[in-house]
C-alpha cells in the first residue's frame, strides 16, 4: 500500500466503505480521522450509521483542524480520512478564506503523504452533476475541485469509485508526453 491514498466520487460510490476495508486488512494499527459533525438530526442518522459500519478503531474529530490530527495521529498507524468534501464544508461555515482553505489543503496534504504508514482520504467529486444554482454552491464546487486536484497531486495513487468499482486515475501527462 503506497503512502497516501485518494479515494474519489460520488454519493454511496463505495469511498468510505473501500476505506474501512482497507483499515480491516491491514495489518498494524488504524486510526481513524472524522471530520463531520452532528449539525442536525441527518448529519447524526450519518455519522452514526459510518461509526456502526467500522471497527472501534481510536478517533480523532477534526472538523476544521485536519493537519493537527494528522500530526497527532501515531505514524506507525494506518490513517483514514473522511472526508475532504465535509471538511470543506466545515471551513467555508467557519468563514475561512479561499487563500487560507488552500494553504490549509496544500499542507495537510503534504503530511499526509510524507507519513511512515498509509494514509487513505476520501472525497467527493461534486463537479460531475448539476451546476449549482447559488454563488455559494458553485464556489463550494470550484473549491472542493481544487482542494481534490491537491490530493491527487499528492497522493501516490488515485482511485475514481463508481458502483464500488474502481478506476485508477493517471496524470494525463503520463499520456500526453
Amino acid at each position: 500500500m503506497n503512502a497516501l491514498t485518494l479515494l474519489i466520487g460520488g454519493a454511496r460510490s463505495g469511498k468510505s466503505d473501500l476505506a474501512v476495508e482497507i483499515g480491516r486488512r491491514f495489518t498494524g494499527d488504524v486510526t481513524f480521522i472524522a471530520t463531520a459533525q452532528p449539525f442536525d438530526d441527518d448529519m447524526r442518522i450519518r455519522i452514526g450509521r459510518h461509526q456502526a459500519d467500522r471497527p472501534s478503531w481510536p478517533t480523532i474529530e477534526a472538523p476544521t483542524e485536519l493537519a493537527a490530527a494528522l500530526i497527532t495521529a501515531p505514524d506507525d498507524n494506518l490513517v483514514i480520512i473522511d472526508c475532504l468534501t465535509v471538511w470543506l464544508a466545515n471551513l467555508v461555515v467557519d468563514n475561512r478564506s479561499e487563500s487560507d482553505v488552500l494553504a490549509a489543503a496544500i499542507g495537510t496534504a503534504q503530511l499526509a503523504a510524507q507519513r511512515s504508514a498509509p494514509t487513505v482520504t476520501v472525497t467527493n467529486e461534486v463537479g460531475l452533476g448539476i451546476h449549482p444554482e447559488t454563488d455559494l454552491g458553485r464556489e463550494y464546487r470550484d473549491l472542493l475541485g481544487r482542494i481534490n486536484r491537491i490530493w491527487a497531486d499528492a497522493a501516490q495513487q488515485s482511485l475514481f469509485l463508481v458502483a464500488g468499482r474502481a478506476i485508477a486515475l493517471h496524470d494525463p501527462w503520463e499520456f500526453l508526453s
